[in-house]
């Protein structure tokens, strides 16, 4: 047995054991009894993400060209990250019954955490094209003196 071989089947148990407990709870939580509000709800994000996130994430993936895709997937996987954790949140606003229960503006601790993971992104891109400027302007110089640093200069031959 090979390492990837027990990662691969013991994540795979584990997802299944995950997956049993979340519906033996459902199915015997007392809590549960609108059935079919459960049903629409899944059949909902089943929708959802499909039908509208899919095909969203294809064509702006399409849009943007592979270059400019590689350099901002970590942003979008941020982003994302960040939208799905607060969506419920996000989808429920105004004061709540009890002002203990949400106490903080969440809306805004979104806009500004997805604001900056896009403005890092910016800066990253900035500094690297900054960067790669720098090297460009200076390759002569830079491939000159690595010539000379392995004993390679112009017009100096084996000796």
């Amino acid at each position: 047995m090979t390492a990837r071989w027990i990662l691969r089947y013991g994540l795979g148990a584990a997802g299944l054991a995950a997956l049993a407990f979340g519906v033996t709870t459902l199915l015997t939580d007392p809590q549960v009894g609108d059935w079919q509000g459960v049903v629409e709800w899944l059949a909902f994000a089943v929708v959802l993400h499909d039908g509208v996130l899919v095909p969203a994430v294809l064509l702006s993936g399409l849009a943007l060209g592979a270059r400019l895709r590689r350099r901002l997937r970590w942003v979008f996987v941020v982003a994302g990250s960040l939208t799905a954790v607060a969506l419920p949140v996000l989808l429920r606003p105004g004061a709540p019954a009890n002002p203990s229960v949400l106490p903080l503006d969440y809306q805004r601790g979104w806009a500004v955490s997805v604001s900056a993971a896009v403005g890092l992104a910016l800066c990253w891109a900035a500094g690297r094209r900054a960067l790669g400027r720098m090297r460009g302007g200076g390759g002569r110089i830079a491939s000159g003196y690595a010539r000379m640093r392995r004993g390679r200069t112009r017009g100096s031959g084996p000796s």
